[in-house]
């Protein structure tokens, strides 16, 4: 019989809380579901208002994964949705947005990662969120990631803009900034600008392009994750890979400090702690009053 639990009022069905999600570590789902509801305080503001997309892994990183965008079957009456504008010749897809505990634990018991826009379900029009996917190509690591991410913090600090590190629970580096009074197009030009003028100054270290023959030993600086319709891994989101891996806000003398990747692979566990100790060092991000303008 599936477990019932109530969150806030609210009936939440939970299932298969012993089965093992990540077998290098043993980490269960009932550890999983944990997680998300402990760190629910620090990963909810960053959710809250966007329209989430769930990569699921229902049998761990091992198995199937799949993406779903549209609302899943089964979803709760009292679990918020909202419409969202696709291209022009298309109706607005449905999409869940995950605006409190019972929500996300829900959301958690389906077992995914959770991906969010760059801009509020309010205004699809205006991007808020200014991203950078630093992805090393091998053997170039997160270490390298590290070393283009304090260019591109001086560069964005030039424009008044100030960035905020994350892991992104795999192998590389997500920066972060708030922004205001830019279309997501305007942004993603913006974005490929500083991406191109990175290669130029570190033409040995950096490539703006995704083509694969051309990232060996480097690192490709995504800035197309600034596109309206994609969506990037938020703040405290468990990955789908070999151990309980969290796409984790970091500090910047992490970044400057780091000489070794294992330094910045950040588990389950580990976030508690630094929650306590460092608070959500992302929280900036969602102070309106410190977007900065688009240049």
């Amino acid at each position: 019989m599936t477990p019932i639990t109530e969150v806030e009022g609210r009936r939440v069905a939970l299932s298969n809380l012993e089965k093992v999600l990540y077998p290098e570590t043993g980490f269960t789902k009932g550890e999983l579901l944990h997680y998300y509801a402990t760190t629910a305080g620090a990963l909810l503001p960053h959710l809250r208002d966007r329209a989430v997309s769930f990569l699921r892994y229902p049998d761990g990183p091992q198995g199937q994964q799949f993406f779903t965008k549209n609302v899943p079957p089964g979803t709760p009456e009292w679990v918020t949705t909202a419409g969202v504008p696709r291209s022009s010749a298309d109706a607005p897809a449905r999409m869940v947005v995950l605006q409190d505990l019972p929500s996300l634990v829900w959301a958690a018991n389906l077992v995914t990662e959770f991906h969010t826009h760059q801009w509020l379900v309010q205004s699809p029009d205006e991007a808020d969120r200014l991203v950078f996917d630093l992805d090393p190509g091998a053997p170039a690591t997160v270490v390298h990631c590290c070393e283009v991410a304090l260019w591109l913090r001086e560069r964005l600090a030039a424009d008044g803009i100030e960035a905020y590190p994350k892991t992104a629970g795999s192998k590389g580096l997500h920066l972060l900034a708030a922004v205001r009074g830019g279309s997501s197009e305007r942004t993603s030009e913006y974005a490929k600008a500083l991406a191109v003028e990175a290669e130029r100054a570190m033409p040995r270290l950096v490539v703006h392009r995704m083509t694969k023959s051309l990232r060996p030993g480097k690192v490709f600086v995504d800035w197309s994750q600034n596109a309206a319709r994609k969506t990037t891994a938020a703040p405290y989101t468990l990955r789908a890979r070999r151990a309980p891996l969290v796409s984790a806000p970091v500090t910047w003398q992490e970044v400057e400090d780091c000489r070794d990747p294992a330094r910045l692979d950040l588990r389950a566990d580990d976030i508690a702690p630094r929650l306590q100790d460092l608070g959500d060092l992302m929280a900036p991000l969602l102070d309106h009053d410190r977007a900065a303008p688009l240049p």
